[in-house]
């Protein structure tokens, strides 16, 4: 590969990109609009840098749009873009037969009342897991949980807390979560692996802010128990493909079965007839059509971003503080933690960064399986902690005022504890105990990095 000279002119596409998104959120933030980050569709803020790019790079317009081409094209995109689909069609196909009302409504059921927060966050670190989408999670538990703070007398902030920290902890690990997705794709690495390093600082995190719940979540009045209607063949369809990942299962087999799974429950159990069965899939479909489209545009970007000389710029800027491994993985988590900040997005952030980080990475001779590890873990401490993200908005807008996100943001034990955790694990690796020593690839992800603009795609 030709070498490519550091220039902050190349980085110039990226940062107009953030600043228009970042700028949008806070001119709608400021106008009183609700879900203001959001009223911009990233990708038309992405189009921005792409746009910029193309006024301010050097060579013919045909040659800047190969290039574009070329890194929207890439194996790694394309991928992560199919299995989007899947896992967007196996959430639809899913929610649609029954399958998270019924897995709250069995946690309801069982869970002892006057250990109700604590049930609350394991609940929703379920289905967040199995769903892959911690906003579904708080869409589906947080009404749940404001009538039983109302009626246990459980502080609201408190049990709204335990929502987010287990709609996070899922956003985390869920083989199905589209931040799941960005950073093993960008890393080149099994989806059960990043799982597996995860975990082993995830669940110790869980454990001890599920003790804390206990304690400090515990209701003044205990409310009788109540039996919630659900159906345990509904909530196989997530343990079956929650099972298969972790086995190595190719993911595209693993999500195609599980939506074949819970359509066939569905039609048995009523809950749809066929021709609406293939309908829920084609909505599961566009409802990942703007991370589609955001991830093509961003392939595209990073290309060409990479290409001028962006990418060498802050990865020379970095090498001088960076002095080891130690450093190396701290810089890579600031660095996807920051850019959640900006564009309170955390599968924006781990797109932007993911490249970025394998760079850094090779450079430093880290196990890429950690890395994606850090990616995942970071992006989602971030988002889970920022007033104007998605999930915290939507979570705020349940009590109708009653709360503002700062009052819930100190109770967010879980996030809390995975980051020092996770900061400990830099100096005492931990985490090692549950990998293995062979790294193994997906067949179907060939692992070419971004940061290669001349190698051809089909090489």
């Amino acid at each position: 590969m030709t070498n490519i000279k550091p220039s902050f002119k190349g980085l110039v596409p990226f940062i107009v990109f953030i600043l228009v998104y970042l700028g949008a959120g806070i001119f709608f933030e400021i106008k009183g609009v609700e879900m203001a980050f959001y009223q911009l569709p990233s990708p038309v803020a992405i189009m921005c840098g792409v746009i910029a790019a193309f006024l301010l790079f050097k060579g013919s317009v045909t040659e800047k749009f190969e290039t574009f081409v070329n890194g929207c094209g890439h194996s790694d995109i394309i991928i992560m873009c199919i299995i989007y689909l899947l896992a967007g069609a196996f959430a639809g196909v899913s929610k649609a037969m029954g399958g998270v009302e019924s897995t709250a409504n069995l946690g309801l059921t069982f869970i002892p009342p006057q250990y109700i927060t604590a049930g609350i966050f394991i609940i929703t670190s379920f289905i967040s897991t199995a769903t892959g989408t911690s906003v579904g999670a708080i869409v589906a538990i947080a009404p749940i949980a404001l009538e039983l703070s109302t009626k246990a007398n459980v502080p609201l902030a408190i049990i709204l807390s335990a929502v987010m920290s287990g709609a996070m902890f899922g956003d985390d690990l869920s083989m199905i979560s589209d931040t799941t997705i960005a950073a093993t794709r960008t890393q080149g690495c099994l989806m059960k692996d990043k799982f597996k390093a995860n975990i082993s600082i995830a669940i110790p995190a869980a454990v001890l802010a599920l003790i804390l719940f206990l304690v400090f979540g515990r209701p003044e009045t205990i409310v009788t128990a109540q039996y919630y209607d659900y159906s345990i063949i509904k909530i196989l369809p997530y343990i079956f493909v929650l099972v298969l990942s972790l086995l190595g299962i190719n993911v595209f087999i693993v999500l195609t079965g599980g939506i074949l799974f819970s359509g066939i429950v569905g039609i048995m159990t009523d809950s749809f007839t066929w021709l609406q069965f293939t309908k829920e899939i084609y909505t599961g479909f566009i409802n990942m059509n703007e991370i589609f489209i955001l991830s093509l545009l961003t392939g595209g970007l990073a290309t060409m971003v990479t290409k001028a000389g962006g990418v060498e710029w802050i990865l020379h800027k970095i090498q001088k503080m960076i002095t080891g491994k130690k450093s190396a993985q701290f810089g890579i988590g600031i660095l996807v933690a920051l850019t959640d900040f900006a564009v309170a997005n955390n599968t924006v952030a781990i797109i932007i960064n993911g490249p970025l980080a394998k760079k850094i990475s090779e450079e430093h001779k880290l196990d890429n399986r950690r890395v994606a590890g850090i990616l995942g873990i970071f992006s989602c401490i971030a988002q889970g902690i920022i007033p104007y993200g998605a999930q915290m908005l939507i979570l705020i807008g349940f009590t109708k005022g009653a709360l503002t996100p700062f009052d819930v943001i100190p109770l967010l034990w879980y996030q809390q504890i995975l980051l020092v955790l996770t900061c400990i694990s830099v100096f005492v690796p931990f985490y090692k105990s549950f990998l293995s020593d062979k790294k193994e690839k997906d067949e179907a992800f060939k692992n070419i990095s971004l940061f290669e603009p001349e190698r051809e795609i089909a090489e």
